[in-house]
């Protein structure tokens, strides 16, 4: 897929305008914000320290190569010309009868709660249907209601729970694994 693709415009709960489009190399610093913000907020997200400005760009490289070779899918939210979400899911490779597609989702603080993210996931599940997938999998921390709650209102199921998955801030938390069956 080309980069920097819009893919869907709309209007958030505020107001404001958002377009839904695959990243391109201009949003390095952006991306460089969101992350480094997430970890600033000790976010539940997988990524605990801040990153470099190099290793963000030596991941939106191998970001942009997977998306032009139509190996995985990134979408990017755009407030104001300000990358303030980024979603992706991953093909898992392996069983050719039924391909499954991995999500993953950050939203920065101030965005939450304005239908960004289920307007991301919605647009996700659409890609999805062009990538043959059948079904979609995420993972939340069991702390991170808001987003479960996102997950399930778009048709996600809990399909298991891994006991004390992880360690944040002196507590031992679960993880929720969650599916939805692509149509």
């Amino acid at each position: 897929m080309k980069v920097g693709k819009i893919i869907r415009k709309f209007v958030a709960k505020d107001g404001r305008d958002v377009i839904l489009r695959t990243p391109r190399w201009e949003d390095l610093d952006d991306f460089l914000e969101l992350i480094n913000s997430l970890v600033d907020e000790k976010a539940d997200i997988y990524v605990t320290e801040k990153v470099s400005r190099e290793e963000e760009a030596k991941w939106l490289l191998e970001v942009i190569a997977h998306l032009e070779r139509d190996e995985d899918f990134f979408l990017a939210a755009e407030v104001g010309k300000q990358v303030v979400a980024l979603a992706e899911f991953k093909i898992k490779k392996g069983d050719k009868e039924h391909p499954v597609g991995a999500i993953g989702i950050i939203v920065k603080k101030g965005y939450r709660n304005l239908g960004i993210g289920t307007e991301i996931l919605k647009t996700l599940f659409e890609q999805a249907v062009f990538f043959g997938l059948r079904k979609m999998t995420i993972n939340a921390f069991a702390t991170n209601k808001r987003a479960i709650h996102v997950y399930k209102k778009v048709g996600f199921v809990e399909t298991g729970v891994i006991p004390e998955r992880h360690f944040r801030q002196g507590k031992l938390i679960d993880e929720i694994t969650m599916k939805k069956e692509i149509v």
